[in-house]
């Protein structure tokens, strides 16, 4: 499943406003209760809204990309003009990373640990 969109996420400041407006608007289940860290699985595992109140406020709507190397496609996005946005993080059985593409598109890579 490499290279494949397979996952979208929300960060926002007010998560439950985002909850409210996402669920009203798409019907989309999103979870009441957030986990320690402020995430909330939407559909399942299609996607994730992020309370980002207690680091720094960021907003944003990304697509992530299954990669079968984090790191690597860190170092190939920056070769070709990328910035990173978070860098390689693990936890939950994912690694992931946020990357900004040369225009500034926010984007992420991720793949499954476990």
């Amino acid at each position: 499943m490499s290279n494949e969109v397979d996952y979208f996420e929300i960060g926002t400041r007010d998560a439950e406003g985002s909850r409210s407006f996402y669920r009203d608007l798409f019907g989309w289940e999103i979870a009441s209760e957030p986990s320690e860290s402020g995430y909330r699985m939407v559909n399942g595992d299609q996607g994730g809204l992020w309370d980002t109140s207690s680091t720094g406020g960021a907003a944003w709507a990304i697509f992530y990309v299954h990669v079968d190397d984090v790191a690597e496609t860190v170092q190939r996005a920056e070769s070709l003009g990328a910035e990173v946005a978070i860098p390689v993080t693990s936890g939950g059985g994912i690694e992931f990373a946020h990357l900004n593409d040369p225009q500034g598109n926010r984007f992420g890579v991720w793949r499954p640990t476990s």
